[in-house]
Parts: C-alpha cells; structure tokens; sequence
C-alpha cells in the first residue's frame, strides 16, 4: 500500500531549504539586490541622517526563513551608509533551530560593536498579539519580510501590522518570488493536487501588490532573476532530485507517494518555458523575486 501523502513538517522544511539554496541563485540575488539598491534605501531613513552627529538609535525588525546571514549583510550596509550610528536589532523568528544559527552567526562577528540583538522565538501573530497586550507599540526605521509571508495565516493584517510599527520615514522590505517565476505557474496549475499546507503558502507579488493598493500606502518594485538548478529531479531515483521534488510540492516524499500520473504531469510541468529553461543540458527552474520596498 502507497502511503498517502502529506505536507513537509517544519524540520523537514528547513532541511529542504537548505538544499534548495545549495542549488539556487537566492542569496547571489539578494547580494544584488543589497549592492544595487540598499545603500540608496536605508540613505531615506531621515531620522538616522538627522541625528548622526548625536549618535541616534535606530532599530531593526528582521524576519525570515534561515537568512540570518542576508540580515547582517544589511545590518552592515546600514552600518556603511550610516557611521557611529548604535542599531537597536529586533528578531521575531519561532523556529528555535533558526535562532540559534543566527546567534552564533552573531558571536562570531567582530564588527557589529554598535548593535544590540533582542530575540523574539515567536511567530509574527504571536509577536503582534504580544505587542496589542503590553501596550507598547514600538517604532522602527526598517523592518524586512525575506520569504516569509508564505506561511502566514492572515497576509493583509501582518502587513498593515508591521506598517504601523514604521516610524516617520521609515522603510518595509518585503521579498517574495516574483510572478515571472516557475513558482508562481506550479501553483496556479498544481496547488490543488498537493496536501494543504499554511493558508498564506501559495503567494507571490501580484498579491502582495495588491494588499499594499488597499492600503494606500506608497511602495516600489524591484524585479531580480534568480535560479536554482533542478536537473536531478528528472534522474530516476537520484536521492538529491527526489528532495527537490519534496521542496518543489510541499510534499514529503512525493515521488514515494504522489499518483503516477501527478508525478508525471508536474515533471512535464517543470520543463515548460513558463517554469524553467535549459541551460548547458542543465534545467533551471525561475526562482525571481520581487523586493518591494514600502514607505511609512
């Protein structure tokens, strides 16, 4: 008997992703992204530009999926773009094993003297609700958003949330895979046919647009090419493609336990032009993301 299938547990997720960006472009785009267009962005945080000469304080809200190293590397920008300024740094972030990745990226960094780190284990919800009952409504000059609003149950309040934690000139930075992704046509096509999964999993810019028109707030969109080599999913019971798959759909062991026809229809899938190119006789599956920067 097949087993049935099943969504990726949290753990099982983590370790998908971390082949997954082993095979990809993510943080190669993200170092674009920083190079290209975050010096320019933190430069409008007027509050730091105004009180440099007396030391001001500026703080951080980081969220994201195992990206503590994309996180100091906009620390640092800041850091550059704004000498001697101290960074109060604010991490809300529920997995335990992400946390202490980032910790120790931290203690092993000698140049973040001017930094304070302040660790939330705690979902968004459960840091908004956290914030609604103490009654202590804290401002920030930046928050980011790196891929995690997949897995948020309410996407047009945590936004509208973490906006009203902006302060006067401050900057939100979410990413979230671009529609001219493969990921944006597996979903429409596919979504479906996989076990559920968190309701806010299949979301890509259009609908992160559309929540921020509704809003009425002023924003921008920064589209960046990313890749990510997915040829091993298409060799007959090579171990790395059949995690690929898993990561792909969601699914645990979804070559194990997909109906043959699923598992055929969505392999023919991820050859199409909409979902990925070839490229030496390697497959490369579009992973581009949308960096949408939104003004307080």
């Amino acid at each position: 008997m097949i087993p049935s299938m099943r969504s990726l547990t949290a753990e099982e997720y983590v370790e998908a992703f971390k082949m997954f960006l082993d095979h990809s472009t993510e943080h190669q785009c993200m170092d674009e992204f920083n190079k290209e267009q975050m010096p320019s962005i933190v430069a409008g945080i007027t509050r730091l530009c105004h009180c440099m000469s007396h030391k001001a304080e500026s703080a951080s809200l980081l969220l994201g999926d195992s990206l503590a190293g994309a996180d100091l590397k906009m620390i640092r920008i800041l850091q550059a773009v704004h000498p001697g300024v101290f960074i109060e740094n604010e991490i809300v972030e529920p997995n335990p094993q992400h946390v202490a990745a980032y910790k120790e990226l931290v203690n092993q960094a000698p140049d973040l003297q001017n930094v304070s780190f302040i660790w939330h284990q705690l979902t968004s919800l459960e840091y908004e609700q956290q914030v609604k009952e103490k009654g202590t409504h804290k401002k920030f000059d930046f928050i980011h958003m790196i891929q995690m609003l997949y897995r948020v149950e309410d996407i047009p309040n945590t936004i509208k949330f973490f906006h009203s934690c902006l302060d006067h000139h401050g900057k939100l930075l979410i990413i979230i895979l671009s529609d001219s992704s493969g990921w944006a046509s597996l979903w429409k096509k596919y979504r479906d046919c996989l076990p559920a999964t968190d309701s806010g999993h299949y979301i890509t810019s259009s609908g992160i647009t559309e929540v921020l028109q509704r809003l009425g707030v002023e924003h921008r969109v920064y589209e960046f090419a990313s890749g990510w080599d997915i040829t091993e999913c298409f060799i007959e019971g090579d171990a790395v493609g059949s995690r690929m798959m898993d990561f792909l759909t969601g699914t645990k062991n979804f070559l194990g336990t997909a109906p043959a026809a699923l598992r055929r229809r969505l392999q023919e899938a991820l050859c199409q032009p909409e979902c990925s190119s070839t490229r030496d006789g390697r497959v490369i599956f579009s992973n581009n993301l949308s960096m949408i920067v939104v003004e307080s």
